[in-house]
């Protein structure tokens, strides 16, 4: 059993002291088979023990990490989506939408349904798309999953609207479709490429 023991590399899985204790603990003399088998018993008690130990704090440690890297993507992504959204419905989207459905736009924008939505839709990107790529280290799967995450997510709305609203224009579902993808593939570049020089 103390050769199993060495064989199995306790010694680097628990603290050198541990490792000694148990060792000691079944190597101790007298008592013959009845005592041998008692502290073999604690040995492996002993073991069951500390690897549960270990496998909570590694479960708390990785969950520490992967909060701490969400949260980090996340801020990086926010004024990025927010700066790249911002010049869309400003220079393009503003008279295209006015034009193509004004007949269903509010005179003023409910500012707290699209803040959710911001934050939500950035969110997903991070975890859906952004966390993976700097995981791989690739920006490309940044950019194909980027732009397939925005396809997905547009495409909810636009053609939820053009199947059940009546006079829902093909164009804006179209136009929508191909921004979700640009915007979503952008963001997820930029904050990946942005990331991989400030997070260590």
């Amino acid at each position: 059993m103390a050769e199993n023991i060495s064989k199995c590399n306790f010694g680097r899985i628990f603290p050198r002291i541990i490792y000694q204790s148990m060792k000691r603990l079944y190597e101790r003399p007298g008592g013959g088979k009845t005592k041998r088998r008692t502290n073999k018993l604690q040995c492996q008690l002993l073991s069951i023990q500390w690897n549960q130990i270990i496998i909570l704090n590694c479960k708390s440690l990785l969950t520490n990490i992967l909060i701490n890297m969400f949260m980090k993507l996340f801020f990086i992504a926010l004024p990025v989506f927010f700066l790249i959204d911002m010049v869309w419905l400003v220079l393009v989207a503003k008279n295209f939408y006015q034009k193509q459905i004004g007949f269903l736009m509010r005179p003023d924008i409910n500012w707290t349904a699209a803040i959710i939505f911001y934050l939500l839709f950035i969110a997903g990107l991070v975890t859906f798309v952004i966390t993976p790529a700097f995981e791989k280290q690739s920006w490309v799967h940044a950019v194909i999953f980027g732009a397939l995450f925005g396809l997905v997510t547009y495409a909810t709305y636009d053609l939820t609207n053009l199947a059940t609203l009546k006079d829902w224009p093909l164009l804006v579902t179209i136009a929508d479709l191909v921004w979700g993808m640009v915007l979503s593939a952008s963001v997820s570049l930029v904050t990946y490429l942005i990331a991989a020089r400030v997070i260590n």
